[in-house]
């Protein structure tokens, strides 16, 4: 994968005065069902990361108690003016570099800033080719782990790499990109990095790509190098769980990594959901394969329980991809900058 330079705007992380949007720079649309911010701002040509925050503050009193949309209602999409929004065209042409893995509407991938120059990530989604993992019924289909796994991981990547890190995905899937569909079809046909077939045995699945990090951490000798594992948990239907972080006992820098993701994670809930309190935690899990033999220091992160149906919004939701993808990568930075 070619090393990138590039930054992207973490959706929750800039705030900008709504008084700077003048009236004929706003179009009034009424959400359809289904619909989340990110899919309604794209729909009608805004910029889903840039103006996230905007239209939050624009529209807080018609959003529902969780900050999402209301099917029917109407609300007020921010649009650049006529001159801002041809500068910004050229720069984006200018600062911009194509990722097909990410897929059509993702794949353009801008650039924001250096902040992450000189990392190198290493990124595992759970599960995948002959085995989906966690399987639950949802309505007349079904949806598994894989899927959301890998979406919420591809996000991430894209984050990352527009920060001007380094990124490889260990899991991949050359046709699925990132989706902002609730329903994600199921399918078998991923592969280890760079394209190998993924085994069927577990042992030997977790096996391969712990080979598979372990080679190119040794090309990488030297360099600031962390490995993130995402998955998602399957309990029984009536446990809410929140995100949790586990590391190895003996790696105090798979410690700090986790930690700096769950302080994220900790002051995101404060600020997003303040009535609510944030129960994720951090602590050491070193009897998991992939965490006990891997060299990088490693952070992995179980997203939530796939059968119960407050967590089932989280990963459903495409929107909550992507925030749960931005507080990864904000935890990354922080990490990275704390060194």
């Amino acid at each position: 994968m070619p090393r990138l330079f590039f930054c992207l705007f973490l959706s929750l992380g800039m705030l900008l005065p709504t008084g700077l949007w003048a009236q004929d720079s706003l179009m009034q649309v009424v959400a359809s069902p289904g619909d989340g911010i990110y899919s309604l701002l794209r729909k009608h040509g805004a910029d889903p990361v840039g103006q996230l925050q905007v239209f939050k503050e624009l529209n807080a009193p018609k959003l529902d108690a969780n900050g999402h949309l209301r099917a029917g209602d109407t609300y007020l999409v921010p649009l650049p003016a006529p001159e801002v929004e041809a500068e910004a065209v050229t720069e984006s042409a200018a600062k911009s570099r194509r990722f097909e893995i990410f897929g059509e509407a993702y794949a353009d991938v801008p650039e924001r800033s250096t902040r992450l120059e000189g990392a190198i990530f290493y990124l595992i989604s759970g599960h995948g080719g002959p085995d989906p993992g966690a399987v639950t019924p949802y309505g007349e289909t079904s949806i598994s782990e894989d899927e959301y796994a890998y979406d919420i991981t591809l996000r991430l990547a894209r984050n990352l790499i527009s920060h001007g890190a380094l990124v490889y995905l260990i899991i991949r899937d050359g046709d699925d990109g990132i989706r902002d569909q609730r329903i994600l079809p199921m399918d078998t046909d991923e592969q280890a990095y760079p394209d190998l077939e993924i085994p069927l045995g577990q042992r030997e699945r977790l096996q391969q790509r712990v080979e598979v990090v372990n080679r190119l951490y040794a090309q990488h000798k030297g360099r600031y190098q962390r490995l993130v594992v995402t998955h998602v948990d399957s309990r029984s239907k009536g446990q809410n769980i929140d995100v949790f972080f586990y590391h190895h006992e003996k790696s105090s820098n798979g410690k700090r990594l986790a930690e700096n993701i769950h302080a994220t994670f900790r002051d995101k809930y404060a600020r997003f959901q303040p009535n609510r309190t944030y129960a994720g935690t951090f602590r050491d899990r070193s009897n998991l394969y992939v965490v006990k033999h891997t060299h990088p220091a490693t952070a992995f992160i179980e997203i939530g329980n796939i059968r119960n149906s407050r967590d089932q919004r989280r990963i459903l939701d495409p929107d909550n991809r992507q925030a749960l993808a931005n507080w990864i990568g904000e935890g990354l930075m922080l990490d990275f900058e704390s060194r």
